[in-house]
């Protein structure tokens, strides 16, 4: 069956694949992916995983290992590895949430920046409350500071 997805803008999956491609890692003791990178077993563990997913959809395998990959080649970036031994694993589901949705070229990868953004925009903890643009009394104290 010949692939009908252009590489350059790879299609978006489900979270719960690239989950899946995880957990197996994890339960085969090589889950520290994203800080040392894929390696052929590790590679090949994925497919499999992914293979018995899909099976009868190798085209939506396909792209949840293309997704898999670039999201652990991301994770060479300087900042994202330290985002990642700062904030541990607890990262590990928004990581996967955004490899799954963000646009993602297949010969070029992730863009380290925006994914690095996209991930401190989803664990971020301060998290600062605007008050109603249409507040009386910060109108009224607006005005009393003018003057």
């Amino acid at each position: 069956m010949a692939m009908t997805w252009d590489l350059s803008d790879v299609p978006t999956v489900d979270c719960g694949d690239l989950a899946a491609a995880m957990r197996a890692l994890i339960e085969d003791e090589r889950g520290l992916v994203l800080l040392r990178g894929l390696t052929e077993a590790d590679m090949d563990t994925v497919r499999e995983t992914l293979k018995r997913r899909f099976d009868g959809e190798p085209q939506q395998s396909l792209a949840a290992f293309v997704r898999f990959r670039h999201m652990v080649e991301v994770f060479s970036a300087r900042r994202l590895k330290e985002l990642l031994l700062d904030r541990g694993l607890a990262l590990m589901a928004s990581a996967i949430a955004i490899a799954a949705a963000q646009r993602l070229n297949a010969n070029r990868g992730f863009n380290p920046q925006v994914f690095l953004m996209s991930l401190q925009d989803a664990v971020s903890d301060n998290v600062v409350e605007l008050a109603p643009a249409n507040d009386d009394r910060a109108l009224e104290l607006a005005h009393q500071l003018a003057a």
